[in-house]
């Protein structure tokens, strides 16, 4: 074989990698990338409402259209009021329409104390709503408010 076909196949080898190398890595790239929009879709803005000597924070953890249940993580926290309140009865999802809807359950710490954190479920609403409210009433003696935009 002579110098100039050695040369010739080495270089034609070394662009074929360089093709092959360039196409899995753009199909990486594309796989993570598709995979950052799906986790990235179900994450939720935190709320703060610091109202009456007590902070609530709630975070949605999940609103997706295909869970079995919508669940938010709330935490109230306060050094002068007592948190005494049933989340069930003082809870409520308000949809686009102004529907209301109560909550199924409340998995937390119970009524009292200054520190309360849990997780409040509902079911979920359908038609899939494009804004949802969660309001809770009389922490603290008044009405909190925190909004999601669902569907943009």
């Amino acid at each position: 074989m002579k110098w100039s076909e050695i040369i010739i196949l080495l270089l034609a080898v070394f662009i074929g990698g360089l093709l092959v190398f360039y196409d899995l890595k753009s199909v990486s790239n594309s796989t993570q990338n598709d995979s950052d929009i799906l986790n990235n879709s179900q994450k939720w803005e935190s709320k703060i409402d610091d109202k009456a000597s007590v902070v609530v924070t709630v975070i949605p953890s999940d609103l997706s259209m295909e869970s079995r249940e919508w669940k938010f993580d709330v935490a109230m926290n306060t050094h002068s009021v007592e948190l005494d309140q049933d989340i069930i009865q003082v809870a409520m999802l308000v949809e686009d329409f102004g529907k209301e809807y109560k909550p199924l359950r409340w998995e937390g710490a119970p009524a009292g104390g200054h520190h309360r954190e849990g997780i409040l479920i509902f079911a979920p609403i359908t038609p899939y709503p494009q804004h949802l409210t969660l309001i809770v009433n009389d922490v603290g003696g008044v009405q909190r408010s925190f909004t999601w935009t669902l569907i943009e």
